[in-house]
């Protein structure tokens, strides 16, 4: 049996990232602000992970202006969704592991 710790996607290895992909694929977009709220981490921090993940091109950023002030929103790419899948399958995979081991 192949070892499913090597299908692990190490992007999606911290969980900020996870939770951040997992907004994103279960909703259409989310901006800045919200995201941050949501996840509750500083902007900073948020801003580190978010660059990860565009760096793999997971996510999509939109930039604009609302009355003046800069408005950022992310959305899930399909090479992101896939990786999520993926990634989420592993883990399952990790899990059914385990119980047949006990």
């Amino acid at each position: 049996m192949k070892n499913p710790f090597e299908a692990l996607d190490k992007t999606l290895e911290h969980s900020v990232r996870l939770q951040i992909m997992s907004v994103l694929v279960a909703n259409e977009s989310y901006d800045f602000s919200a995201l941050r709220d949501l996840l509750g981490v500083t902007d900073g921090n948020l801003a580190t992970h978010i660059r990860a993940l565009e760096r793999e091109k997971y996510i999509v950023v939109t930039k604009s202006f609302v009355d003046r002030k800069p408005h950022t929103r992310y959305k899930a790419a399909e090479r992101g969704r896939q990786a999520f899948r993926k990634h989420l399958d592993a883990m399952a995979a990790l899990v059914r592991m385990q119980k047949t081991n006990s």
